[in-house]
């Protein structure tokens, strides 16, 4: 029973790590044209990181020896997760439309389950391979305004490549957090975030030398507000959390949510109508998770005989 409540509030967190990221992608659409991408993202991880800093840094030096024994492990997930797809996200929003890169980024469940199949021989129940396509179905029905003949129309360029690398990293960070060292979570991520400060300074500082500039106002300084905390220290410390509750491909799933909150919060924010396809696409995300829940719970059944002969007598 308690399994079943640490699952239910796993998943109830996901969709609020969902509602961070879906505003760091309205954020960085809104921003576009007032900050370039690299700096923008260099800006995002430098505020993480002095945030975590008074909190982490002392603690991460008592456990400096167990980060050393796993930096290979920390390196990968520092540059999957935090360099690889913000900097792809960011870059990719310049070029391409918002519904392209809602559409690629609903691939994220589906590529985690195989990169956990072939990594790790991870083998997901037929109940959530059904919940996750019932998801994307959902975010389809969002994306392309529940006209199927929009489909057809559907055009991709270079920036829906750079939206599919980020696809492949995050799906590569996903899988690959089940290896991240044994410390604390606020260690973890200062030493994540600050593998993603170093690898954009260059980057940023190259966007800085060719005249790409900052223009700087309100609305630049509570967007890098927003990004700092809200989608980096608090999103990344619940899906980690809920990662290693759920397992790699449950977590990912939770993804299919972005779209439905985008559509939310563009309502709230921009005064976008909201039409009867969103309803159908939110029913279709909600009954796919639901049905990976009911997945995740049965499995626990399966694996403990106690749970099993508990429910075989009620």
């Amino acid at each position: 029973m308690e399994n079943n409540r640490s699952h239910t509030r796993a998943f109830l967190m996901l969709g609020l790590v969902m509602l961070f990221w879906a505003g760091n992608s309205i954020v960085g659409r809104a921003v576009r044209a007032d900050v370039p991408p690299f700096t923008l993202a260099f800006g995002r991880w430098m505020i993480a990181v002095l945030i975590l800093l008074p909190f982490a840094a002392r603690q991460l030096w008592k456990e400096r020896a167990e980060a050393l024994a796993a930096w290979r492990w920390v390196l990968a997930l520092g540059f999957f997760g935090v360099v690889c797809f913000n900097g792809f996200i960011y870059k990719g929003l310049h070029f391409t439309t918002a519904a392209n890169a809602l559409l690629l980024q609903a691939a994220i469940p589906a590529t985690v389950m195989l990169l956990d199949f072939a990594i790790f021989r991870g083998r997901p129940g037929r109940m959530h391979v059904l919940g996750v396509v019932v998801s994307t179905i959902g975010v389809a029905a969002i994306v392309f305004r529940g006209d199927p003949a929009a489909l057809v129309q559907l055009r991709f360029g270079p920036g829906d490549g750079l939206i599919f690398c980020a696809v492949a990293a995050w799906s590569l960070y996903t899988v690959f957090l089940r290896k991240r060292p044994a410390i604390s979570a606020p260690s973890f991520l200062l030493l994540t975030f600050t593998i993603g400060a170093c690898a954009m300074a260059p980057l940023a500082a190259m966007e800085t030398m060719q005249g790409q500039v900052v223009a700087w106002s309100p609305k630049v300084l509570a967007a890098y507000a927003y990004i700092g905390v809200f989608p980096s220290v608090i999103a990344y410390f619940i899906y980690n959390r809920a990662t290693h509750e759920l397992g790699a491909a449950r977590a990912g799933q939770a993804i299919t949510l972005m779209p439905l909150f985008g559509a939310l919060l563009s309502a709230l924010l921009l005064g976008e109508a909201l039409h009867r396809y969103h309803v159908a696409g939110m029913a279709l995300i909600l009954g796919g998770i639901v049905l990976s829940a009911a997945a995740a719970r049965n499995a626990d059944i399966e694996t403990d005989p106690a749970r099993k002969r508990a429910m075989a007598t009620d």
